[in-house]
């Protein structure tokens, strides 16, 4: 499956774009709120899509050699894993910087 035809990377791009609408629109789950979050998805999704066969199996209905049922549940999984892995290194980020806060300057007259 490394070497696709281009129906099969459309249909990838497909369950993709769908896995990250769900995520980003409807379930409102999200790491950045604009087009750069969708897209983040998006591209996770792909990779995800592409993996999902190799790695669930090849069973359910396909569409030019990709099981569909396999490859959007490895869609929503890639998406569904970048975004949690976001979040969870920016609340480790916000939390270490609330623990350990800088010293305040404080300004000595030189005499």
């Amino acid at each position: 499956m490394i070497a696709m035809n281009f129906g099969s990377f459309l249909s990838l791009l497909i369950l993709g774009i769908i896995a990250s609408i769900v995520l980003h629109l409807i379930v409102n789950y999200r790491m950045l709120r604009g087009f750069d979050g969708f897209m983040n998805k998006w591209i996770a999704g792909w990779i995800g899509a592409w993996l999902g066969s190799p790695v669930l199996g090849h069973w359910g209905p396909s569409i030019t050699h990709i099981y569909i049922i396999p490859a959007l549940l490895g869609a929503f999984v890639g998406a569904y894993m970048v975004t949690a892995s976001a979040k969870v290194l920016a609340m480790a980020r916000t939390a270490a910087i609330q623990q350990s806060p800088a010293a305040p300057l404080e300004l000595k007259k030189a005499s």
